[in-house]
């Protein structure tokens, strides 16, 4: 991820940052190492109290119900790493959900009504983006005025009613199979590779993470850091909006209330990952294994009957753990 030698040569404090990089290298793949053997360690636990957790059915289920927070999270990371956070995803699929679930009940054509979904998702981002960045404004604030702004332009659209007319070819398109795989675990598996050479091999995932690292120096290196900024807030609406639409696909409906709550989950995933909430770091596969863990972890507490309510202090939890060893595999 090193910069070009150019830039560096702009900056030379960015010659100093090299060594930590391969330490932070280093740190990444130990924190995926870890998440997978989280992951097994959960799934041992639940499937010596319930053994059917570890069916071929109950395994498949786990990773589909978690293929929407996969989604959203690995969005949710690449603004994490560039040291944002995006509170209004949900917010944002739940517009875009019910926009393209009227559009085509109105007789909008699938293919249109689902890019018009996309992009209504893009300018959210856009418009996190831009008060992020021209205006200067803090993202956790900017995000958590939009998170209640967009969900309020969710519910008068539709006046708090779902939207119930869904056409079958939309709804086997993202919520059908390819074979014996269920469309959205292949959606999740095309977008952690994009995302991945995103992050690994392109000027864009070597700019979040030096923009994320330090944004001063970023600036000095030549990086148009708002430019990126934006670009990244965009990318995290997409992928909500996108979260949105296989919801409806799943429910057959689109509805103005949906998704909320996305936002600790998604931030859940990347925390369990091996994001900073810092920045400067993160990862892709591990943000997928941290959503997976997240879906295990629903999945074995109902079969053994816990409230719900168990479940979302397990989340929380399971954020501020992930914190704690962040902050120890850095010392």
């Amino acid at each position: 991820m090193a910069m070009s030698e150019q830039r560096i040569s702009v900056n030379k404090p960015e010659m100093k940052s090299q060594k930590p990089k391969i330490k932070l290298i280093s740190n990444l793949k130990f924190r995926e190492i870890g998440t997978f053997i989280g992951l097994i360690i959960i799934c041992a636990i639940f499937s010596i109290l319930k053994p059917n957790f570890l069916s071929p059915n109950n395994l498949m289920e786990i990773v589909l119900s978690s293929s929407i927070n996969a989604i959203v999270a690995v969005g949710m990371t690449l603004i994490i790493m560039m040291a944002g956070i995006d509170l209004s995803v949900g917010s944002v699929a739940a517009l875009a959900s019910v926009v393209t679930a009227q559009l085509m009940a109105n007789g909008t054509p699938v293919l249109v009504a689902i890019l018009i979904g996309l992009c209504l998702g893009a300018l959210c981002g856009a418009v996190n983006g831009i008060f992020s960045t021209v205006f200067g404004l803090q993202p956790f604030i900017v995000t958590l005025g939009t998170m209640s702004l967009i969900r309020g332009f969710a519910l008068l659209y539709t006046n708090g009613q779902p939207v119930l007319t869904v056409p079958g070819n939309f709804k086997s398109f993202f919520a059908g199979q390819l074979g014996p795989i269920p469309m959205p675990i292949i959606v999740v598996l095309i977008i952690g590779i994009i995302a991945l050479v995103i992050v690994k091999y392109t000027k864009l995932g070597e700019y979040i993470i030096a923009i994320g690292g330090n944004e001063d120096a970023a600036r000095y290196a030549g990086i148009s850091v708002n430019k990126y900024k934006i670009a990244t807030y965009m990318i995290s609406g997409i992928l909500a909006a996108l979260a949105g639409l296989i919801l409806v696909a799943r429910l057959g409906a689109g509805d103005p209330t949906s998704g909320s709550g996305w936002e600790l989950t998604a931030i859940a995933a990347s925390a369990i990952g091996g994001a900073s909430l810092m920045g400067g770091s993160g990862s892709i596969i591990g943000t997928i294994l941290g959503a997976i863990i997240l879906g295990s972890l629903q999945d074995g507490l109902t079969l053994l009957n816990v409230q719900a309510y168990y479940q979302v202090a397990a989340t929380g939890a399971i954020i501020i753990l992930a914190m704690l060893i962040d902050r120890y595999t850095k010392k």
